[in-house]
């Protein structure tokens, strides 16, 4: 009987919010989440961030109408009293049904198939290069293609991870353990730990860890206030070797990005090697041990270190483009200090968003990822999809007046080093001051 419901208000909800003591509601219906947060797929630091909140913009958005089941268990038997939904959130859960209807989320199209394909030929043509040819110019182009390969085995990487690619969960995980440890060394424990907190707080500078490169980067001077990471769980201080760095990194931009491979490398070997609880921790492992076996082998198998050391760069160069690519998508959106809120779960991604515009025969060099508003709207839909629903996200922007910023490639690159700029010519002002660290801040650890 709706008479015998008991009701708890959304300021009641909020003082749930700690470790131990996680509650969320999802439609209106409160859970206790506390335990099920060391077991929830998607890691903890999302349940974190959203705790105490109505998450049910963000659900509909990452779970599948099969995980509605596991619900029943963790209901507390309250229900939110005062709860209301806006009219942009309406018309969000309206279209995310309507794809559903249309079968959307299950028609995956042939793109991982097509890519499986690019990888498999890439991968032969430079072992047989290497190994095979004796000439400095096939050496170079060969590592130009490893880059490209690389490039396409996180495109995979990245489908599996949001269980796009695969209707089993399983072959989606093997595949993830494929693309990403084994043939690109990044571990896909250490991408799902920061790439589902980005989804969740997306452009927020002290939740979303891809906006946190300090001392290198910073597209707000908001961090020259030495902000402190909920993330990663330090401060991120502007020293004056932060200042140095942000004052010229609208030229450093692009050479960081060639070796921006290092970074994850380290990254991934931080986490791995950690005290902290990583899922499938011996599995990953195994997987970056895949990666160092064959690549330094067959880094070795050229003739002269300074063709290693080309081979290398020329890989590197060209995966440069992906990692371009990532920054694009944010680094000149809408930033904002704070945790991440589920009301207004479809503005922030749009504000913290852009697309590229490119033609449907590039649709393969972007993976998919040009569409980033789309993506980040409905992560699990297929990427050969997110052209198809382009439009319609596009209607519901201009409807309630929201950002949809969709540029070319170049004007994209163009408004990314205007940010940099901007925030370079900031950090330039000697009138303020700034305290003394220490240069190891320059990796941007996990703390």
């Amino acid at each position: 009987m709706e008479g015998e419901r008991k009701y708890i208000t959304c300021e009641e909800l909020k003082e749930h919010n700690k470790p131990g003591d996680l509650w969320i509601s999802i439609q209106g219906k409160v859970y206790n989440v506390s335990d099920w947060a060391k077991e929830h797929p998607g890691g903890d630091t999302i349940l974190f961030n959203l705790a105490g909140q109505d998450v049910t913009d963000a659900f509909l958005a990452y779970h599948p109408s099969t995980a509605w089941q596991y619900l029943n268990k963790l209901f507390t038997g309250y229900y939110l009293k005062d709860f209301k939904v806006s009219e942009v959130s309406k018309d969000y859960r309206r279209m995310a049904s309507e794809f559903s209807r249309l079968g959307l989320f299950e028609k995956k199209g042939h793109g991982a198939m097509y890519s499986i394909l690019i990888i498999t030929t890439l991968l032969h043509l430079v072992v047989y290069g290497v190994l095979k040819s004796e000439s400095v110019l096939v050496h170079l182009v060969c590592g130009m293609m490893l880059g490209a390969l690389w490039i396409e085995g996180a495109y995979i990487g990245h489908d599996a991870g949001h269980y796009q690619i695969m209707s089993s969960r399983k072959c989606n995980d093997i595949a993830q353990i494929l693309a990403g440890n084994c043939l690109t060394g990044i571990s896909i424990a250490w991408w799902k730990w920061t790439h589902n907190a980005h989804h969740i707080a997306c452009n927020s500078l002290d939740y979303d860890p891809d906006l946190q490169h300090i001392p290198v980067f910073a597209v707000s001077t908001k961090f020259f206030n030495s902000i402190t990471s909920i993330f990663y769980g330090r401060e991120l201080k502007f020293d004056p070797v932060a200042r140095f760095l942000i004052s010229y990194q609208h030229f450093t931009y692009y050479p960081v990005m060639v070796v921006g491979r290092v970074n994850l490398f380290i990254q991934t070997f931080l986490l791995l090697f950690s005290r902290g609880n990583v899922p499938n921790r011996a599995l990953n492992i195994m997987g970056i041990l895949v990666f160092w076996t064959w690549f330094p082998l067959l880094v070795s198998c050229l003739p002269t270190w300074s063709e290693r050391v080309m081979f290398v760069l020329a890989s590197f160069t060209v995966t440069a483009l992906q990692h371009i690519q990532f920054t694009l998508n944010h680094f000149s959106g809408d930033t904002y200090l704070g945790p991440p809120t589920s009301s207004d779960w479809f503005e922030k991604q749009a504000a913290g968003t852009l697309d590229i515009s490119c033609s449907t025969r590039m649709d393969w060099f972007f993976g998919g990822l040009q569409f980033q508003l789309e993506h980040h709207l409905f992560p699990r839909l297929p990427r050969c999809q997110l052209r198809t629903i382009a439009p319609t996200v596009k209607d519901l922007c201009k409807k309630h007046n929201l950002p949809y910023r969709s540029l070319s490639f170049w004007e994209a690159n163009v408004s990314t080093i205007r940010t940099l700029r901007t925030a370079a010519l900031q950090a330039r002002d000697l009138s303020n001051p700034v305290p003394k660290n220490l240069v190891w801040e320059a990796l941007n650890t996990h703390g």
